[in-house]
């Protein structure tokens, strides 16, 4: 009689069906791959199928994690790819004409120009957004197209290549028997945790995307908030495009970050994440990265083909979204058991009838 309230209460988590699709996945690599879930030691590094997952998915989740703030607001930011794309060009660019390309000194300084940039990107996009009232996937799209154009024309259209071993430990480095990349994504998910979870910075967040004019009204700076949302989305990109341009140490302004900001509103919805705005979940979302990674690595494994890769990735994001929705689990799942909970209370409604005509008899 106690696991059906228990497995209910599990199954409504907003992390089940993420977890489960997650581990779906996973396991659907198994027949494939039957090492899949073998990790080994390589030269003192770990290598193995889970670990590229999360090498390869780090980027995503970074990217993720900042627009879930942004969407918590009710907003959207289209321009982390292009950002992506500048802050990988630019650090590149300056890393290239250095005479000593391993100088601690000079990729220092190559990575704060990188992410300056992205700031300037996000600091414009919340002043579009926030000052300036004009809709977000609109403000954001003007970035999302120029810039990119922007990383085209500091790389002069052609691939910068680099070689500088500082540089490349940030996104194809070892550390602790582990990628590099892991733990500055671990650091910036605790990070974001901490300041949204155990400070007031996360309700005055869900606060903004519920409703920014009531949330003005007593007293809540709400345009400091989406600028500063839209600032860290952009620091967030800015950290992905340098994982990526030090994995293949070289800086593409046409196809880095393509197309990643629609893989992280993806992730951001599978995590539990609305839309809609007024809460959100980082823990959500960093497993709806994972899922995201995960389902790319198995349409690989399984051998789709690659020209409905998309197709197929689409198909089992609109499962997972349906199993999120109440209304789905209510129609599907509860018309299958309306039957037996129609029947059970059969017996109760019979009893007090009889029960009732002796006193009838008696009156």
């Amino acid at each position: 009689m106690t696991t059906t309230p228990r497995w209910r209460a599990l199954t409504h988590h907003h992390l089940f069906w993420p977890v489960a699709v997650l581990v779906i996945l996973l396991l659907v690599n198994v027949p494939f791959t039957p090492d899949f879930f073998a990790i080994k030691m390589t030269d003192g590094h770990l290598y193995g199928s889970l670990v590229s997952i999360v090498l390869f998915g780090s980027p995503l989740i970074l990217v993720a994690v900042g627009m879930t703030l942004v969407i918590a607001t009710g907003g959207i930011d289209l321009s982390v790819g292009a950002v992506v794309a500048i802050t990988g060009a630019l650090t590149c660019s300056y890393i290239s004409d250095q005479a000593d390309q391993s100088a601690l000194s000079g990729v220092f300084l190559a990575l704060g120009i990188g992410l300056a940039a992205a700031i300037v990107c996000g600091l414009w996009n919340g002043f579009l957004v926030a000052r300036m009232g004009i809709q977000p996937i609109i403000a954001t799209l003007i970035i999302m197209v120029a810039g990119r154009g922007v990383a085209q024309l500091i790389t002069d259209g052609q691939i910068i290549t680099v070689n500088s071993e500082p540089y490349k430990l940030i996104g194809g480095g070892y550390w602790l028997t582990l990628p590099f990349s892991i733990f500055i994504v671990a650091a910036v998910v605790a990070v974001t945790v901490v300041l949204t979870r155990r400070t007031a910075l996360g309700l005055l967040v869900e606060s903004v995307g519920g409703n920014a004019e009531a949330s003005r009204l007593v007293g809540i700076r709400s345009m400091r908030i989406k600028i500063m949302v839209y600032v860290f989305c952009a620091l967030c990109a800015g950290i992905a495009g340098l994982m990526i341009s030090s994995n293949t140490s070289a800086a593409d302004g046409n196809n880095a970050g393509l197309w990643i900001e629609l893989d992280a509103i993806l992730a951001v919805v599978i995590g539990g994440t609305p839309l809609l705005g007024g809460r959100f979940s980082i823990g959500g979302t960093v497993v709806g990265a994972l899922v995201i990674q995960t389902l790319t690595t198995t349409i690989y494994t399984i051998g789709v083909p690659t020209q409905t890769n998309l197709v197929f990735k689409a198909a089992v994001v609109i499962i997972v979204c349906l199993m999120q929705s109440p209304k789905f689990r209510a129609k599907v799942f509860g018309a299958r058991l309306g039957g037996k909970q129609a029947a059970a209370p059969a017996p109760a409604e019979t009893a007090p009838a009889a029960e009732a005509s002796p006193k009838m008899e008696v009156s």
